[in-house]
């Protein structure tokens, strides 16, 4: 009988530390802003997005076209819609400097670094506290 008491009590007191851990962990985010996810947040889509692949060295390998979407909050999905033509500028002038050809004979398009690309021109465009995440739906060779 003792032996099961004590393991009902170690029980209780492993339940009581973790949720003081959890509850410090959660009060200690919100404390350094990291509470960012109670904001309602919806997807604005970018469009076609007609860009070069380059080669590491600066040749052009071919054209791919991205289908992309932009996370924000919504009441931000007006501004970024009204703005995607100097969102797409600010893309423009970022991918012939960037390698996004890869492969042997250059024809995959690099998603990971278009991604980064456009995350960010989409933060040089509408801000930081704007622009949530950015996510990259489609990659078509043109």
């Amino acid at each position: 009988m003792p032996k099961m008491i004590t393991y009902a009590v170690l029980l209780v007191l492993g339940l009581a530390a973790g949720s003081v851990s959890a509850l410090g962990t959660r009060l200690l985010m919100a404390e350094h802003g990291g509470g960012g996810h109670g904001t309602a947040t919806t997807f604005v889509p970018t469009g076609q997005i007609l860009a070069p692949m380059v080669f590491p060295d600066g040749r052009l390998a071919g054209y791919v076209t991205f289908d992309a979407q932009i996370e924000v909050p919504e009441g931000q999905s007006a501004l970024v819609k009204g703005r995607l033509p100097v969102l797409l500028n600010a893309v423009n002038m970022r991918t012939y400097r960037t390698p996004l050809a890869s492969g042997p004979d250059g024809l995959i398009p690099s998603i990971d670094g278009f991604r980064r690309v456009l995350l960010d021109a989409a933060i040089e465009t509408y801000g930081k506290s704007v622009v949530r995440k950015v996510a990259v739906t489609q990659a078509t060779p043109a």
